[in-house]
């Protein structure tokens, strides 16, 4: 993962699903734990070894159902985990004793002495003083050794590329996928690669418009995050979707999202891709994606995807 020597499977976990329902449209729904940890479970059977929560998933369900999970192999893992915010909706607070205590609460639900990765969660880059105290807050619990690295996970990739620029940010989470090409062409994952720095891509599936299995049509239960979003942003989605499903001859889940996986695995600054996995056999379904797509292949997708995406429109 960039320079950090935290070696992680290409194919991570993304628990905030798992969290189950939280207050609001900040989630995927309600979820059911043996469900969870046996997908949990069966990532890790599959060599699945980077696992990404946060203390808001679930109010910190996802940690708990993690650290359950991992009992008598967290040596073998890569556990990240997020700081900065108390509740949805709320204000940030990256005050030294803010993350300090976030990052108490973090271990004793994921049952670990220590963390691999802890972030900031969608920091207001603007703010650099703000930033500043963050980061130093960040070096200093790594030298106490409870963080073995810390980065940050934005809310654009333009906000992480002003971040590895100005503060020597050594990793940073953003939306990558073949709906959202931001990453790519704003820059960020040039200037990564040249900084040494490590970038995990969040949203592979885009929510799920990237397999086929969710369009615009889709009834999302109660607290899911995709109520949300405009029919119009929807209906963007899911006919991108479709200009490449067709482009590409990819006719079932398996193949759409191995493809998708695999783009976001064709850069080199990318360390993993974190799809978001409920069950076992979508962990199987992810774990199948190994290694980037053929260069051709990549360029004729980036063709398609800039004629398509939603975020350039």
């Amino acid at each position: 993962m960039g320079q950090t020597g935290i070696a992680v499977s290409e194919i991570g976990f993304g628990a905030w699903g798992i969290g189950g329902k939280t207050e609001g449209a900040t989630s995927y729904g309600a979820t059911d734990d043996p469900t969870s940890l046996a997908a949990l479970d069966r990532a890790m059977d599959l060599g699945i070894n980077f696992f990404d929560t946060a203390s808001l998933y679930g109010d910190g369900h996802s940690e708990a159902l993690i650290g359950q999970a991992t009992q008598g192999r967290r040596d073998h893992l890569v556990i990240a985990s997020k700081a900065g915010w108390d509740r949805f909706g709320g204000a940030p607070d990256l005050s030294p004793k803010a993350l300090r205590r976030s990052l108490s609460d973090s271990l004793g639900r994921l049952r670990t002495d220590y963390l691999d990765l802890l972030m900031l969660h969608n920091p207001p880059v603007d703010d650099v003083a703000r930033m500043a105290m963050a980061v130093k807050a960040l070096k200093a619990l790594q030298g106490d050794g409870v963080i073995r690295s810390w980065g940050l996970s934005t809310k654009t990739p333009a906000e992480a590329l002003r971040a590895i620029t100005e503060l020597q940010v050594p990793v940073v989470q953003v939306n990558l996928n073949l709906l959202d090409l931001r990453a790519v062409d704003g820059g960020l994952l040039a200037a990564a690669k040249r900084q040494g720095v490590g970038v995990i891509a969040r949203t592979p599936l885009n929510f799920g418009f990237l397999s086929g299995a969710v369009g615009a049509d889709t009834v999302f239960e109660d607290g899911d995050h995709r109520r949300a979003w405009t029919r119009s942003r929807l209906s963007a989605w899911e006919q991108s979707s479709k200009a490449l499903f067709e482009a590409f001859d990819l006719r079932d889940v398996a193949d759409r999202v191995a493809f998708s996986l695999r783009f976001c695995l064709s850069f080199d600054a990318v360390a993993a891709a974190i799809p978001g996995i409920l069950t076992p056999a979508e962990a199987e379904m992810n774990a199948l994606a190994q290694g980037a797509l053929p260069a051709p292949v990549l360029e004729r997708a980036l063709e398609i995807a800039r004629a398509n995406d939603p975020f350039a429109r």
